[in-house]
Formats: C-alpha cells, structure tokens, sequence
C-alpha cells in the first residue's frame, strides 16, 4: 500500500471568526476570549468506563460566541478573560448545537497577543439549533451490532445480514 496521497482530502487549516463558523467548519483556526467556563465534571468514557473530566467554555470574538469543549488537561489552561488560540479545530453538533472541538489533531494555547476586541455575547451560535443528520447505517461490526460474532449477524439465520436489533417475522 503505497503513503503517497493518502493524506490529499486533508484540508490546511484556515482563520476563522466564531460567528462564521458552521455544522461544516473544519480544520480551523479561531483567536478567541474566554468569557465563562462551566465546573469540570467527570464522565465514564471508552471500553473500560474510565473516568475522564470535561468543561464547556463558552469563547468569543467580535463575530460572536461559541461553546468550546474541553477535555482532561485542557481544562486547566485556560480561565475567564483569557484570550485563547484553537488551531485545527473542528465543529460537531451535541443535541443539534454547535460545539467548537480541538481533538487529537488539535492545539489549544494562550494566545501570545490578547484580544482587544469587545465580545459580541449577543450572536450566540451555539444556541442555534440545527437538524442533526443521522449517520448512516453500515451494518456489520462486531459484537451485538454485526454480521460475524454476537447477535444480529448471520449466525442467527438472518439472511441479510448487517446487525442490530430485528423482531423476528
């Protein structure tokens, strides 16, 4: 299997206002205040249930406000007032709102010039609701939800194969 080309649909990342980001925005780059930063709590996550801590920021420019989600270690570095540099981050949708991510391609840091800018708080994209496509279904998979071991696969007699749940005929 040849590298070459495999990393060509990936995009540069590009400077972005908080008030022009979108369901779509990837791969962008956005120089915001930290305006507020709810309590850190922890959640069970992954295969195991180990606990991991998030908080919500709420950060913004002259454009505009925007949640930003912040996991484990980054939640330390950044305070209210603080100006924040986000390169490589992405937007998701959680219960159809915008959320700002930094993820594992991502970097968060102190800005080293603050933002000078007054915080336009009153256009909030992350209070518009947007409607949440549903991934499509792919079947397989393994354990309850695929063809091929556990339930729902063809070793149940189901002739279509794919997984999940299916009430019986």
């Amino acid at each position: 299997m040849a590298v070459e080309g495999f990393f060509e649909n990936k995009k540069d990342p590009v400077e972005a206002k908080v008030g022009d980001l979108t369901p779509q925005s990837k791969a962008v780059n956005v120089t915001a205040k930290v305006v507020s930063k709810t309590e850190m709590r922890e959640i069970p996550m992954g295969r195991d249930g180990s606990p991991h801590k998030v908080s919500d920021a709420l950060i913004g420019d002259e454009t505009g406000v925007v949640y930003l989600t912040l996991w484990d270690d980054n939640i330390e570095k950044v305070s209210d007032g603080d100006t924040v540099r986000i390169e490589n981050g992405y937007v998701t949708l959680f219960k159809g709102n915008i959320r700002l991510n930094i993820g594992k391609y991502g970097k968060l840091e102190l800005a080293a010039v603050p933002l000078d800018a007054e915080v336009n708080t009153e256009n909030n994209v992350s209070s518009k609701t947007y409607e949440q496509t549903r991934r499509p279904y792919r079947g397989g998979g393994r354990g309850f939800g695929g063809g091929g071991g556990g339930y729902g696969g063809r070793d149940r007699g189901d002739r279509r194969g794919g997984g999940g749940y299916r009430p019986r005929y």
